[in-house]
């Protein structure tokens, strides 16, 4: 067995990733015959749609089996920027476009070529668990930004301006968010922008789930007349369009970013799988009806959800605005009974009751667990009545 210590230090930075972890202990107590109800997977429960299944079936069949330039297909390429031209009134070309393996690819390689070792990141928390860990291996410093849970965690540019120093490289935002579902008002975002681009701060947005918002239009703040030079576009085909594993994500920004980004990936993974690529092609090209869909169906399992949450003595919920995650505060039940910390809220739930949830010291707070809702009604009502049993019968 190879001795930890042989090691390079770099890989000491990163930890693996806590979803990653939740998700593999979940699905091997399913092989072990349990009935577990798992809220950890932040993946859709709904298909791939078929016209994009297809479209991968006739690359198969037209041999389209090879590999493709790194910075993806050209044809890939300029069905994103037509995208997001459709969808937020961008005017990116292929040239400032990059696909990558997925969303998670596309936030690890911005890091690599725009932050140098003692930069600053400013992060707002609660955050999405990746972040931190890919700072860090960039050499980067990690600023954590609290949030306001009574403003439903939005950052603000106030709060935002008290973290900003001469040594800020980067400020990722995600909205909606991953995990608390915060939303970003417009004009908000637009002041974080007016705020990092007058101080020549590189400003991520992270669009991951941008088409999964509950109430008003939405929107990218790359689309603000002159907002391309500072702002760097994460998003991915995996959420909007049910296509986790197929690994299709993208990163639009300026010309020397993303030709880094191509060069980073030369020497990676060449390319995205030029199968999945093809799949990517149609479903953004094709048909959005299954988006509405999905999006309803959230809606309708949000609410539920929330209500359900609140409705457990000791536990409290801000209402998500955006994505597929409630983040509750299940702090009163902790200190009540004697749990630690919710990493030992989640162990003993998974362990007991078999629901699967992610602690929120994966996420830079340690009173909450994240509960994704993108799975059945029949499965959110077994578990959170598991999760409510579970609370109420904890020894004091």
């Amino acid at each position: 067995m190879l001795d930890t210590r042989e090691l390079s230090q770099r890989i000491s930075l990163i930890s693996v990733s806590t979803t990653m972890k939740v998700a593999a202990e979940a699905e091997r107590l399913k092989r072990e015959g349990y009935d577990v109800v798992d809220f950890g997977a932040g993946e859709p429960d709904f298909p791939t749609p078929d016209n994009v299944k297809q479209a991968a079936v006739r690359a198969i069949e037209g041999n389209f089996t090879k590999y493709t330039s790194s910075a993806g297909t050209l044809e890939l390429r300029e069905s994103i920027c037509a995208r997001h031209r459709a969808d937020f009134g961008t005017d990116y070309r292929p040239a400032e476009c990059v696909a990558t393996v997925g969303g998670k690819q596309a936030i690890f390689d911005i890091m690599q070529v725009a932050v140098d070792p003692g930069d600053e990141v400013v992060i707002p928390v609660p955050y999405w668990v990746t972040y931190k860990d890919v700072v860090h291996y960039a050499g980067g410093c990690c600023v954590f930004v609290p949030t306001d849970e009574q403003n439903g965690f939005a950052l603000t540019a106030e709060v935002l301006e008290r973290h900003l120093t001469n040594r800020t490289r980067l400020v990722v935002i995600n909205s909606p968010s991953n995990p608390s579902g915060a939303v970003l008002a417009r004009k908000e975002f637009e002041r974080i922008y007016e705020l990092t681009s007058e101080r020549g701060i590189y400003l991520l947005t992270d669009e991951c789930y941008c088409k999964f918002i509950y109430g008003g239009e939405p929107y990218s703040i790359a689309a603000l007349p002159g907002a391309k030079p500072m702002v760097l576009v994460a998003g991915s085909c995996s959420k909007t369009y049910s296509m986790t594993g197929w690994r299709v994500g993208w990163v639009l920004g300026p010309d020397a970013v993303v030709a880094a980004i191509v060069k980073l990936q030369s020497q990676s993974t060449s390319n995205v799988t030029s199968i999945a690529q093809k799949a990517a092609v149609e479903a953004l090209r094709g048909p959005q009806e299954s988006v509405d869909i999905m999006l309803a169906e959230y809606r309708r399992r949000r609410d539920f959800v929330v209500r359900r949450l609140r409705e457990i003595p000791g536990v409290t919920c801000a209402e998500p605005q955006g994505a597929f995650y409630a983040f509750p505060d299940v702090g009163a039940a902790l200190s009540e009974r004697g749990v630690r910390n919710t990493l030992e809220f989640a162990e003993r739930l998974l362990g007991r009751e078999h629901v699967a949830v992610v602690p929120g010291e994966a996420f830079g707070l340690e009173r909450h667990i994240r509960i994704s809702y993108a799975t059945s009604m029949e499965q959110l009502r077994r578990g959170l009545d598991r999760l409510e049993e579970f609370i109420t019968s904890i020894p004091r």
